[in-house]
Parts: C-alpha cells; structure tokens; sequence
C-alpha cells in the first residue's frame, strides 16, 4: 500500500519536475495564426530571412500552393535560390563555411517547432519567444546574443524589423540564500527604433512561426477538417445505433 501512495505521489509529481528541468526564460505563448494571409505573410519572411542560411531540406517550393499561392507568384516573389518551383528548399552555403561564420551550422527548419517541443511549451512558444528575446551584446562574435538561447550563435536576422534592444540587469538578493545576490534580468531597452512597431513586429513573427508549424507538417489544416468530418459521423451513427437498439428491444418486450 506504500508503495503504491508512492508511485502515486511520484507520477504526480512529473510534469513538475519537467517543467524545473526546463529552467531558463519563460515562454510566450505562441498566437494562433491559421488564416492563409498570415501563412502567406509567415511564408514570405522565411523564404527572405531564414532560408539564407537555414535550409528547409522535407519541403518544396510548390508545397505553397497549399497557401492559395500560385506558382507564377511562387515564382515572381519567393524563389531566389532556386530554378524551379519544384525544387527543395536548400541554401547554397556550405557547411563548412557556415562552421566557419557562425561557429556552427545552421540546422535544417523543416521540423523545427516539433524538434523544439518541451515540458516548458510547445516548439512554436520555443521560437516565438526566442525571435523575440534577441539583445545587442558586443562581447559575442556575431554581437547579439538572446535570452532563450544564451550564447547563441545565430545573429538577429530581424534586426531591422524589430530594432536594437539591450538586455537590462540588476543585482538583486538571492531568494534562496541570506546575504547573497544575483544578477537578475528586468527586462529589455529598446536603443534604436525598427521598421515596425513592438505590436506590428510580435505579428509578424506570429506568422512566421505559424508558416514553421505549417512547414512541419503541410497536411495538418487536412487532417483536421477530416478529423471534425470523422467525428460527426460517429456521433450520428451512435445516434443511429441506439435508435436501432431501442427499437429493437421495444419489439422484443
């Protein structure tokens, strides 16, 4: 019976300790963004930004014709690395250069937001926050730096989007033990103004990260409309099935 209130105690205990083992920033909750316009818009800014130096390796040019996108606009607006629509999205850096520049080589986005799924949120609050929570830091070799990710090798790419911000800290006493201090974080400083406003860039990384979760896996919008259909008719055919038995049984009493 002990032994039982344990595992009992201990399971419970597990999302908790997922949560601490997490650790770091805490995460923004990614919007939810489905429409086509905002996919489209998502498209457009990880085709320029993004796939400049990551590649999306699982997915094809012509994949956006998903997004009411037609190939002519495929063509005209987003296809700079490539010389046909049906061509994979691949960038032409190499990795060792990539090595080189950034210390490490950029990973394939594909799947990025299931890759980055954890206890502490979803792969889509991961990067919405992450792209986010960039800060100039002229100690790094790139000089940027960012809260989600501390040391990182990737530059804010979206600089110009959303402007120069630094990290500002103080020094604060230790919560846990008397007479100690901790270099706490209290927020951001915004130093140079962006080509968009704070709400207008948070929008628009809501978009690319909702084309990242599109990306990941393109059928999803299908797969949930087919889930609602396959749904609906089980309930009517539970409902026809207990018509039936009722029926059935009325005749036999």
């Amino acid at each position: 019976m002990k032994l039982h209130k344990k595992l009992i105690a201990i399971l419970a205990l597990l999302p908790a300790l997922a949560f601490a083992n997490e650790g770091g920033y805490p995460l923004d909750k990614a919007p939810e963004r489905d429409s086509l316009a905002s996919l489209q818009n998502g498209a457009k800014l990880f085709v320029n930004y993004c796939l400049n130096c990551h590649s999306a390796s699982s997915m094809r040019y012509n994949r956006l014709r998903d997004l009411g996108l037609t190939e002519d606009q495929i063509k005209n607006n987003l296809l700079f690395s490539a010389d046909k629509v049906g061509s994979l999205m691949t960038v032409a850096i190499k990795p060792d250069d990539a090595k080189a520049w950034f210390g490490a080589v950029p990973p394939d986005l594909s799947v990025i937001t299931r890759a980055k799924a954890s206890g502490a949120g979803s792969g889509a609050d991961y990067l919405y926050t992450y792209l986010r929570t960039f800060y100039k830091d002229d100690t790094r070799p790139t000089g940027w730096n960012n809260m989600v990710l501390p040391n990182v090798a990737m530059p804010h790419v979206l600089w110009q989007l959303q402007g120069v911000q630094v990290a500002k800290f103080e020094d604060v006493p230790d919560e846990h033990e008397h007479g100690r201090t901790e270099h706490k974080f209290v927020g951001f400083e915004q130093v140079q103004p962006g080509q968009m406003t704070a709400a207008e860039y948070d929008s628009n990384v809501a978009d690319l990260v909702a084309y990242m979760n599109w990306m990941a896996e393109p059928a999803q919008n299908t797969r949930k409309k087919l889930g609602v259909i396959v749904v609906m008719f089980l309930a009517l055919f539970a409902f026809l099935a207990w018509r039936l038995n009722e029926s059935y049984w009325k005749e036999v009493k």
